[in-house]
């Protein structure tokens, strides 16, 4: 049996719109099942090939209406390719890229909002670049002043800072402390770790001598003085007045460098 016996008397268009009446629809109803637009629903009842896109197209249009009104897919593709067999006129190019349904297509409010979306995202990120910017340059434009700091303890110190209040010196491990004041010794002995010793406010001229700098603390009120001398060495006369303390070392009589105690 040929192609032409498979088809029959009743082309597929004749049967679609039977099946399709016979149901009570009409082509808006079988255009908003199957998503195809009405004027290709049309074509393919009347047989109007050359109106419709590619026939690739054009038989799964014809499989989805066949669908949706009850009819065999795969026998109305079939009798449809027959139909068609060489008859088919090449469609229009510009057809090819033709929406099935213009309402299937993006909603313009959908591609504004994503446009401002994206705009919005790219300001964010360049206000966050240059924060970060912003933050990296303040460390390098700090770095000269860092530098230019007072190294060890021993260098001259900046202008003298206020002085005021009782001068405690506190002990950070254990020393050997010996404060005299003119004559008088007033306090000679070892001050254990965290131990403190007052001056006395009455003291005229005290003075200090120790082996080990490094190991005092030398207060004046709520300000910590310099170190009075440099770490293992013995220094002695060492003012205990809070303005000579805070102009550190240099500022009072140069520290005799001796051994330790005998």
């Amino acid at each position: 049996m040929d192609e032409t016996d498979d088809i029959g008397m009743t082309p597929v268009g004749e049967q679609l719109r039977a099946a399709r009446e016979a149901k009570g629809m009409d082509l808006e109803d079988v255009a908003s099942q199957t998503r195809i637009p009405r004027r290709h629903l049309e074509s393919i009842e009347l047989g109007e090939w050359s109106r419709l896109p590619a026939p690739t197209y054009t038989l799964g249009f014809a499989k989805s209406y066949a669908t949706v009104v009850g009819l065999d897919r795969v026998a109305i593709g079939d009798q449809l390719r027959a139909e068609m067999g060489g008859t088919r006129a090449a469609p229009a190019a510009a057809e090819l890229f033709e929406p099935s349904d213009p309402a299937r297509t993006m909603p313009k409010w959908l591609v504004f909002g994503a446009i401002a979306a994206i705009l919005a995202l790219v300001l964010v990120m360049s206000w966050l670049s240059n924060r970060s910017l912003e933050d990296d340059a303040a460390p390098a434009e700090e770095a000269p002043v860092a530098a230019a700091e007072p190294g060890p303890a021993v260098a001259p110190s900046p202008a003298p800072a206020a002085a005021g209040g009782p001068v405690v010196i506190t002990a950070n491990e254990q020393v050997w402390i010996q404060v005299k004041d003119g004559g008088s010794v007033i306090k000679a002995g070892l001050l254990e770790a965290g131990q403190s010793f007052e001056v006395p406010a009455t003291a005229k001229a005290p003075m200090l001598t120790t082996g080990k700098p490094e190991a005092l603390r030398i207060a004046v009120g709520t300000a910590d003085a310099p170190s009075v001398g440099p770490p293992a060495t013995t220094v002695t006369n060492v003012s205990l007045l809070g303005a000579d303390l805070m102009r550190g070392p240099a500022a009072a009589a140069p520290p005799t460098a001796t051994p330790p105690a005998q």
